[in-house]
């Protein structure tokens, strides 16, 4: 190391520590925050960040919503019916579940939470807003950014970094999962809580599949079950529905209510 030049009194010159990069604050230094080894700290951040705006909301439930970005209200096929009957389950489970009234002590229960982007999602979200009610978003950064869609209540509406951290919070609250037609994303969410349901990492929940046949073609559970691969008993965990209001008659015939 090159040793320090000092004046003829032995002092080292004057610098301007402040200025260095090691001196500013830790929490407000940016490079440091988003190095490798502060990954840790941003899980927790991610985690606590929406959990506190959640909490002051009084929100002690949810159904989540799953489907894909891509369908649009006016879109080919079958598209315009997915969007419809979303944004009218939306609506319906905002002023049947609890999510418009705090009871239980000021705490609202079944409140719609999607990943907070467009098409199905946007959908169930706007029906709620119909409704007059609070609704979640829950976004993800991505190369080709997902803004968030004009529906979620803008102080309920998050953007995380991480997956893992979206899909917990996506999971710890929810009493219902409904799954309408989508692709790799949305299966990705299926799966995950099938999983923890079928390896009772996570309390009875109902899982309905809108639109049978979109799902039975995409997915053969038959050959799973045949295979060995899953139980048959498996398969009760998810029911199908057909339109918003069979959504609604199948998860309180699994025991969902207001109460959470």
């Amino acid at each position: 190391m090159k040793p320090e030049h000092r004046h003829e009194n032995g002092q080292a010159p004057a610098r301007d520590v402040a200025s260095l990069p090691n001196y500013g604050l830790a929490a407000l230094d940016r490079d440091f925050i988003l190095g490798d080894s502060m990954r840790g700290v941003r899980f927790m951040l991610e985690y606590a960040k929406a959990e506190e705006a959640l909490r002051k909301w009084h929100i002690r439930s949810t159904i989540v919503v799953f489907g894909s970005a891509r369908v649009r209200e006016d879109g080919p096929g079958r598209q315009p019916f997915w969007y419809a009957q979303a944004r009218a389950f939306g609506r319906l489970a905002s002023e049947r579940g609890g999510a418009l009234t705090a009871g239980n002590g000021g705490l609202r229960d079944n409140v719609i939470a999607t990943g907070g982007g467009p098409g199905l999602m946007e959908a169930a979200n706007r029906g709620a807003a119909d409704a007059g009610a609070p609704n979640i978003g829950l976004n993800i950064s991505l190369p080709h950014e997902q803004g968030p869609n004009p529906y979620s209540t803008p102080e309920l509406t998050f953007r995380f970094h991480y997956f893992a951290m979206r899909k917990m919070h996506l999971a710890m609250r929810a009493n219902a999962l409904v799954v309408f037609p989508g692709g790799f994303g949305t299966l990705d969410e299926l799966f995950e809580i099938l999983n923890l349901r079928s390896t009772n990492k996570a309390p009875p929940v109902g899982i309905v599949l809108f639109d049978e046949k979109y799902w039975r073609s995409v997915i053969n559970f038959g050959a799973l079950v045949e295979n060995g691969m899953i139980d048959a008993g498996e398969c009760d965990l998810f029911h199908f529905a057909e339109t918003a209001e069979d959504v609604w008659l199948k998860l309180e015939a699994t025991g969902l209510s207001a109460h959470g």
